[in-house]
């Protein structure tokens, strides 16, 4: 975002949701986050509507970024989008997130922690029209990053993470400059202390097989199956084979069939056509060209209209 600073709105709002005054410390909106989410949770009775409030107001004023662009120039500011917005984390991720899972035992939430999805990873893959035509399989290798085994994606040997003080959990910093009078400009980038995971762990602690990356890589190797008749960017799906991540549903890999040029043919649908010049002395025309590989019979015909007169040379 780069223009004029924004013009202030309420800047209070968070602080009274949440029962603190404008000067609370990280430490007293912990406890008044916690008194209040506990008693306010959907799953014990409480309002939904005033735990999503209080998730919104503890999300910004526990950023010290948020907060300082909240606290300079209010709500607004946030909703257009400085400090990389307000309120638009899941407030049962946040919640969980505060407490390390459910404060209550059992189950914990029935809401549960909502798993996000994965990329696709796109591939194009070249075929000919021969390939098309007569149908072919394909054997490529990849490498993708699998969970990995012997930590089960937690990074640690004790399974504990801890939440990185750098960006307080939110796996984003941003950056804000002043440029002059009434000028700013704010830029959000992943924080470099946790690599946007939000999470840091001890080095003591580190899973010794994938040195806390909670991921390692993998060679497979996929059979790709080009059916007969398949079209010019026609996709084949292999679901679930993408990189695997902790809490994430995996993605796909798609491969994109790219029909190269073929010197003689084209294909349009399920037909195909060849251009070749043909002297006019006969109408129907009987060729017994057998492309190489392709293997095809074909008949030529034209169609001369009453009264055409065809010379030997034309």
């Amino acid at each position: 975002m780069f223009g004029r600073a924004p013009k202030k709105s309420d800047n209070t709002k968070y602080y009274e949701i949440l029962g603190v005054s404008k000067t609370a410390s990280q430490d007293d909106l912990k406890k008044a986050y916690r008194k209040a989410a506990i008693k306010n949770h959907p799953d014990k009775g409480g309002d939904p509507e005033k735990f999503k409030e209080l998730a919104q107001a503890y999300e910004v004023l526990s950023d010290p970024e948020k907060r300082e662009i909240y606290d300079q120039y209010g709500e607004d500011a946030l909703k257009e989008g400085m400090g990389g917005g307000g309120g638009g984390h899941d407030p049962f991720d946040i919640f969980q997130s505060f407490f390390g899972g459910s404060p209550f035992g059992g189950g914990g939430s029935s809401r549960g922690r909502r798993q996000r999805r994965g990329e696709d990873v796109i591939h194009p893959l070249k075929v000919s029209l021969e390939d098309l035509y007569n149908g072919t399989s394909k054997k490529l290798s990849l490498s993708r990053n699998i969970i990995c085994s012997k930590c089960r994606g937690k990074g640690s040997k004790s399974g504990a993470s801890l939440k990185c003080p750098g960006c307080q959990g939110s796996g984003m910093k941003v950056s804000i400059r002043h440029l002059g009078p009434s000028m700013i400009q704010q830029m959000q980038h992943p924080c470099n202390e946790c690599k946007g995971t939000g999470e840091t762990i001890n080095d003591k602690d580190r899973c010794t097989q994938c040195k806390g990356e909670k991921v390692v890589q993998e060679k497979k190797v996929l059979e790709v199956i080009v059916e007969k008749g398949m079209q010019n960017g026609q996709r084949i799906t292999f679901p679930g084979e993408a990189d695997e991540a902790p809490d994430t549903i995996t993605g796909d890999i798609v491969f994109v069939l790219q029909q190269k040029e073929h010197p003689k043919f084209k294909r349009k649908g399920d037909d195909l056509f060849f251009e070749h010049t043909l002297s006019l002395r006969r109408k129907c025309v009987e060729s017994k060209h057998r492309p190489k590989r392709l293997m095809m019979r074909m008949t030529i015909c034209m169609v001369v209209p009453r009264g055409f007169n065809a010379r030997s040379n034309d």
